[in-house]
């Protein structure tokens, strides 16, 4: 069985490591150190199991529990402080626990139990692979849903940058609405991005979003980094005059799409199209789900092209996807939308 270790402590990594080679049916193909390598190694390595510490830095550990153990469907055995924290893990995507070991009480018996509960959770979850893919979705992709579009909100995370500008290329010139669009992105990165993006994606307009700035049609408008944007009041003439906000954190992220999608949802209504690319976690989710219930429509990106399924799937199970669509078809439906 092939293993990824996740803990941020490179003494306990070793220990693994080391005495993990003793059994023979148990190979460790990537041991890393914090939440974004993990991400990495999971797309990269072929894993049968992978052992999570919860301690572990740089993401959210519930984000990173649904997006590996629910969105990528791998096991998930993770090492808890407590039982509290072990049985939350379970309901957010783990597929079992145990509590975490002091340093002088990795044993023969610690080891023995671990590789067990090993061998269980890939024996489950490969007994249960076969129904698990029988779930499909039906989605209304060729459903003429014939309302009168004012404003395109994009979200994205992991892998969006390259996500966005497949979709921003494919909306050909004078595009007819404003384009709101938060992206999970570093403090310092932000400039670049819009920089980088500004030359991808040359049949239309990007700039970072400023405060008080009125959105115009044929213009993207990026979230700053560490910053919230969500609009603040609509203009008679249907124009977003967007706030950049400096509120707390959602879920450990600003900005957030789901504060992106609330707002938008709240003055457009039905009248609102967004659009859910690849990213971990569950940003996004509630914000698809407003959308809807406002009458609103929305795309989220298929499995088959994310970098992460994890906000997208997210979506999908919260009831806020109108549509599952891969990568390259999410423009055309915008645009067929918008023209409907």
């Amino acid at each position: 069985m092939r293993i990824i270790i996740a803990d941020a402590s490179a003494i306990v990594r070793t220990i693994l490591e080391q005495n993990l080679a003793d059994y023979p049916e148990i190979k460790i193909v990537s041991s890393v150190s914090n939440g974004t390598k993990l991400i990495n190694s999971v797309q990269n390595e072929s894993a049968d199991v992978v052992i999570i510490d919860l301690g572990l830095p740089y993401m959210d550990e519930l984000d990173v529990l649904g997006s590996v153990g629910k969105s990528m469907q791998l096991p998930i055995l993770a090492f808890a402080g407590t039982q509290a924290a072990g049985i939350k893990a379970t309901t957010s995507g783990a597929k079992d626990f145990m509590l975490k070991p002091a340093l002088n009480s990795y044993d023969k018996d610690f080891f023995d139990s671990l590789v067990k509960k090993i061998k269980e959770i890939a024996n489950e979850t490969n007994a249960s692979t076969p129904n698990a893919e029988k779930r499909t979705f039906e989605w209304p992709n060729s459903e003429k849903c014939g309302q009168a579009f004012k404003v395109l909100c994009i979200g994205a995370s992991t892998g969006g940058p390259s996500a966005v500008s497949e979709v921003l290329s494919g909306l050909g010139n004078n595009f007819p609405l404003p384009v709101l669009y938060t992206q999970h992105i570093e403090i310092g990165a932000d400039e670049k991005l819009a920089q980088w993006l500004s030359g991808t994606c040359k049949n239309i307009s990007i700039s970072i979003a400023k405060d008080g700035e009125e959105a115009k049609t044929g213009h993207v408008y990026m979230a700053p980094a560490d910053t919230h944007l969500i609009i603040d009041y609509v203009k008679p003439s249907g124009i977003p005059v967007l706030r950049l906000s400096h509120e707390d954190p959602e879920r450990f992220l600003r900005p957030a799409v789901n504060k992106l999608f609330r707002s938008a949802a709240q003055f457009y209504k039905k009248d609102c199209l967004a659009v859910l690319l690849t990213g971990m976690g569950m940003d996004g989710a509630d914000g698809c789900k407003e959308i809807c219930v406002n009458g609103g429509w929305t795309i989220v990106e298929d499995k088959s092209t994310c970098a992460v399924f994890g906000m997208p799937a997210a979506a999908i199970e919260a009831g806020g996807a109108k549509e599952v669509l891969p990568r390259g078809n999410i423009a055309k439906r915008v645009l067929e939308l918008v023209k409907t």
